[in-house]
């Protein structure tokens, strides 16, 4: 997801968002273990994601304070 489209977001839906790749990487990561994916720079790039998402959630909450 690309940062432009995360700030279009409100704090309600990135923290959706967050929560929902928190899950998805879970779920990734428990099926990497079992059987390697096939491209693993995936969970590197949801890692990402959601470091991304945090920083501008955490932005736009120091914003409103």
């Amino acid at each position: 997801m690309k940062t432009s489209e995360i700030r279009e977001l409100t704090v309600a839906e990135i923290q959706e968002r967050i929560d929902a790749e928190k899950d998805n990487l879970q779920r990734a990561k428990l099926n990497h273990t079992i059987s390697p994916v096939e491209n693993p720079t995936t969970l590197k790039k949801a890692r990402r994601d959601i470091a991304r998402m945090m920083t501008i959630l955490a932005e736009k909450q120091n914003v409103k304070c």
